[in-house]
């Protein structure tokens, strides 16, 4: 039975233990509508009664038909004018009737009641935005500084004020011929609108009519049925429940007892840290080992659930928006696939809790997540970024549209959404960034440094090219075998390819120490005893670390520095320091300083470095010299105890030998000799 491994340090425990209260503080306080329905299927819980009277909600299609209708017609505006009026009952003061001047006041009279209901021009045309029709019923008329909407019939044309006033006068019957006496004396044309149009205010009020529309259309009473057990839900029960819903979420909320509403939360935080320890428990249990790590993932998740907390209280529509692609991209800057996907996923948790659409959301977050984690390690360097943003953004929106299927919806209007979905894809590169910021602060090393300090061009390889040329070959072949290596059993291959290359940079310190950098004809170890010349070739690994830290190489690349050659002794001066007669107890010269390998990727370089060396000094390239090689040189290692602290399995290492083997066969095979020309 395989022993169970518990951490029982409070460097583990404190931090999570801060996680749930965080968690437990944060999460929101009060209740979720706890049915779920959709249209077409049966009501699956209890008769649901209304508890308290709320408004019954339009849906976005009943808004936008109304708003079409508002915005197809336009009620014009007007503005009294008392100049006109005054203007036009001096002019008929001031004409001269004739015989007929007993007839004045009779007019005055029929003027001041057609200006007192108002007249309009004739043209209806001069009151239209382009493209629009005229509200035939209805007008604002403003007057005393008040506006207010009257019935279009109720106010004359200029036609319909003339016909009024020849009809007043012809009641009076005063022995004129009073069409001709109107015409005649030009009062006719004296006739003016009253009320004058005004563009800009018509305008205006039609695009207020237009953005304002009433959200609700109607009332349910308290006591009032809405659905009942195994009714199926039309489009009119779905609008009510969606009704009842937000009434209930935004004012009744939580009406039970706050202590289980308390509970509820801490228990839910509770779950959800337990998870996550778990997570990490199962994909990585060393990553305890490293606080800074195991801090740096409890903060993304921590920021996964900030993030969807907020913006669901802000705007529940804009969580298309919101970024959590980038949660995942956090991640595998850091850290091994196996790793994030479990972490990712668990941080997606509190969406599906607590946001309205949760179900949506988490199912589309969770495999553009996956897409983005997959398309990461190609597309994260420079405009490629973008690409991953499209691919994204491609993959929410079709799971989006998948679930608008799934609901039977007809009439598509989900335009703003597919909008946040896009913006949202970009954002993702927006805050890409912040890894470098991350990797300052938590001292960590993402992948893109690791692709960084590979690059030969940089000054410290460049410096080792110039200065120890040999040990520099002798470095890229040992990245490349352990590249090799690496891939075959799922290790970190840019820290197998950094570590290789700079694991003997101590020895451009004194290059000419190490054979590979011999000149021909010299020989640095001719006159030196064993224990001198041992001293100097162990000497090149306190001088890498030195290099190392005057260059501020990370952490996690010195290691390779210290745990290359481990506790290991130099063999070749050991063993003829011994065949001169030397004392084993007096032997502690002979012996690296370094530490044993801890990690799998450690373990790798260690036996490539040494494998690279040791294939050098072979006459035989046969398969079976190369497998006799790579197998007692893995024996060797493990008889030293230099695997007894690392994290790889004896399947992993059986991999890495077979890989081995291959490799170097590959390397050193057989060439033909070239026949002499003669």
């Amino acid at each position: 039975m395989p022993k169970i491994r518990i951490n029982h340090s409070y460097k583990v425990y404190l931090p999570i233990a801060a996680l749930f209260v965080i968690l437990v503080l944060i999460f929101p306080r009060m209740g979720k509508f706890n049915y779920d329905y959709k249209k077409g299927s049966p009501w699956m819980y209890e008769t649901l009664i209304a508890q308290f009277d709320f408004p019954i909600l339009k849906t976005d299609a009943q808004i936008q038909e109304e708003k079409g209708l508002l915005g197809s017609s336009v009620i014009p505006y007007f503005r009294y004018s008392e100049a006109t009026v005054r203007n036009c009952v001096d002019r008929v003061e001031k004409t001269d009737l004739g015989k007929c001047e007993n007839l004045k006041p009779e007019i005055l009279s029929a003027l001041g009641r057609l200006y007192d209901t108002g007249i309009i021009s004739e043209a209806g045309s001069e009151y239209l935005p382009e493209g629009k029709s005229l509200d035939g019923n209805m007008i604002y008329v403003q007057k005393d500084r008040r506006a207010r909407k009257v019935p279009s019939s109720e106010v004359y044309t200029v036609t319909e004020a003339r016909d009024f006033l020849l009809l007043f006068l012809t009641k009076t019957d005063l022995g004129c011929d009073v069409d001709s006496l109107l015409r005649n004396t030009g009062i006719y044309d004296m006739i003016e609108p009253d009320l004058i149009f005004d563009r800009q205010t018509t305008d205006l009020v039609h695009e207020e009519s237009v953005d304002y529309v009433s959200p609700t259309s109607g009332v349910v009473n308290a006591g009032q049925l809405i659905v009942s057990n195994g009714e199926i839900i039309t489009a009119e029960i779905e609008q009510l429940l969606d009704s009842y819903k937000a009434e209930y979420e935004n004012s009744i909320g939580y009406n039970g007892p706050i202590v289980w509403l308390w509970l509820g939360n801490l228990l839910i935080a509770l779950g959800l840290v337990t998870v996550l320890y778990f997570a990490l428990y199962f994909t990585n249990y060393w990553v305890f080992d490293t606080p800074n790590r195991y801090i740096y993932l409890l903060l993304i998740f921590l920021l996964a659930t900030v993030l969807a907390l907020t913006v669901e209280k802000v705007d529940p529509a804009l969580l298309y928006m919101t970024p959590f692609t980038l949660i995942a991209l956090y991640l595998v800057a850091f850290f091994k696939k196996r790793v994030v996907l479990p972490v990712y996923t668990i941080s997606l948790l509190p969406l599906l809790i607590f946001s309205h659409n949760g179900v949506e959301l988490f199912v589309m977050f969770l495999v553009a997540g996956v897409v983005t984690i997959f398309f990461a390690e190609v597309y994260n360097r420079g405009w490629k970024q973008f690409l991953t943003a499209i691919i994204v953004f491609f993959v929410l929106l079709f799971v989006y549209l998948g679930f608008r299927l799934i609901d039977g919806i007809t009439d598509f209007n989900g335009y703003r959404t597919i909008l946040y979905l896009f913006i949202g894809s970009f954002l993702s590169v927006a805050g890409y960034p912040l890894i470098y910021l991350f990797e300052k602060l938590f001292s960590l090393v993402s992948n893109t440094k690791l692709t960084e300090l590979t690059d030969t061009n940089n000054r410290l390889l460049r410096d080792l090219a110039h200065k120890a040329p040999g040990t520099f070959q002798h470095s890229l072949q040992v990245m490349n075998i352990a590249d090799a290596a690496a891939r075959s059993i799922d290790a970190n291959v840019l820290l197998v390819r950094a570590g290789a290359l700079y694991h003997d940079i101590g020895k451009m310190v004194n290059p000419q120490c190490f054979i590979e950098n011999e000149t021909l004809g010299a020989h640095y170890h001719d006159g030196l005893s064993p224990r001198e010349s041992a001293i100097e070739i162990i000497k090149h690994v306190s001088d890498g670390m030195a290099l190392a830290e005057k260059f501020k190489l990370p952490d996690i690349v010195k290691e390779f520095i210290l745990t290359h050659h481990g506790t290991t002794c130099t063999a070749y001066f050991y063993n003829k320091y011994i065949s001169e007669g030397g004392d084993k107890a007096d032997a502690d010269d002979f012996y690296y300083k370094g530490k044993k390998p801890t990690t799998k990727e450690q373990i790798i370089v260690m036996l490539c470095d040494t494998l690279e060396a040791a294939s050098r000094s072979l006459k035989d390239y046969s398969a079976r010299t190369m497998s006799d090689l790579v197998e007692r040189i893995v024996k060797s290692k493990m008889a030293d105890g230099q695997f007894e602290d690392a994290d790889i399995s004896l399947k992993e290492l059986n991999i890495v030998k077979n890989v081995l083997k291959s490799y170097l066969q590959q390397v050193y095979h057989a060439r033909i000799a070239y026949p002499k020309r003669r």
